[in-house]
């Protein structure tokens, strides 16, 4: 599918999509046109809250789905957090799998972990850091995951993936940056001051931004999004953003994994759609463009999980 008048996405790759894909995608996008209010904090009852112990600390985790399903991991970015995906992960647990997700360390649920409680102690948010959490989250269980890495966590992702291939069943890269070095130079808004001002310093900015931003999301999502700032360390803000300014070019360690790959965006993301297909193509993956911006998990969820499900059984 290629973006055909009245479609809902542009679905592209080196393979074909599986039978009926397109039925699939249409069907989904009238669900996520009917997607209404709802507390963004609460779960149901049979999600399952806890925490995971990881080398940077404790980090709050939530998993619904049958305990012996394949694992779906999906990975926040910076201010993000699990609830990214409260819509996604009834859907993949009513498909049969065991969807689970947690909140980077610093961020939100996980604000208690950090580079202090390292061995030995350090003083900032690595890339390494969060690499070595997502090992262990995925070192949970013996049997090979389904990853997700949305935004900076695609960053996170690829490079435990380029260290450590075997706990990968799939990659998907939603948002995920598309160009290696100066990331942050492709960004709407922060891009043009970007080379000038220190990625650490732009943490406040970042922050100040999306507070004054909030309000053009729906009601329910800013409420919440405010909220979660409460607990997010603004120094882990400020560490992600200068390693986004140094964002490691793994295209041929991806693309020569062996590992299935998807990148997802929004057209409306905050990098380039171009930027997004030239990536997807640099690193022989399928492509979905989907019609909304920079956060498909909350506005397309139906349509990504389509497509997900799709990547996890064709195994290509």
């Amino acid at each position: 599918m290629t973006g055909m008048p009245g479609s809902p996405a542009a679905a592209e790759g080196p393979s074909a999509w599986g039978d009926g894909f397109e039925h699939r995608m249409a069907d989904a996008q009238r669900q996520d046109a009917a997607i209404g209010p709802r507390d963004w904090a609460a779960w149901p009852a049979e999600a399952e809250r806890g925490t995971i112990e990881a080398p940077s600390g404790p980090l709050a985790h939530v998993a619904m789905g049958p305990p012996d399903g394949e694992r779906v991991l999906l990975v926040p970015g910076m201010t993000g957090s699990k609830e990214d995906f409260a819509l996604m992960m009834p859907l993949l647990a009513a498909s049969g799998y065991r969807a689970e997700s947690y909140d980077l360390a610093g961020q939100y649920e996980s604000f208690r972990a950090g580079p202090e409680r390292l061995q030995p102690p350090q003083q900032r948010y690595s890339l390494e850091l969060f690499v070595a959490d997502l090992i262990a989250v995925l070192e949970q269980a013996d049997t090979p995951a389904h990853v997700l890495g949305y935004s900076f966590a695609g960053t996170v992702a690829s490079a435990a993936l380029a260290e450590r291939p075997e706990p990968f069943a799939t990659l998907t890269l939603l948002s995920a940056p598309p160009v290696a070095g100066q990331a942050l130079r492709g960004f709407k808004v922060l891009g043009r001051v970007s080379w000038a001002v220190p990625g650490r310093a732009l943490g406040p900015v970042f922050i100040a931004a999306l507070r004054h931003n909030v309000h053009r999301a729906p009601e329910d999502r800013a409420a919440f999004v405010t909220a979660r700032f409460a607990l997010t360390r603004r120094r882990s803000v400020g560490d992600i953003l200068a390693l986004m300014k140094r964002t490691p070019d793994l295209d041929e360690r991806l693309r020569t994994s062996g590992v299935p790959i998807l990148v997802a965006a929004g057209a409306r993301d905050v990098w380039p759609d171009a930027a997004h297909r030239a990536f997807a193509a640099r690193i022989d993956a399928r492509l979905l463009v989907l019609p909304t911006g920079h956060s498909p998990c909350e506005t397309a969820p139906h349509q990504l999980t389509v497509a997900m499900l799709d990547l996890f059984r064709s195994g290509r």
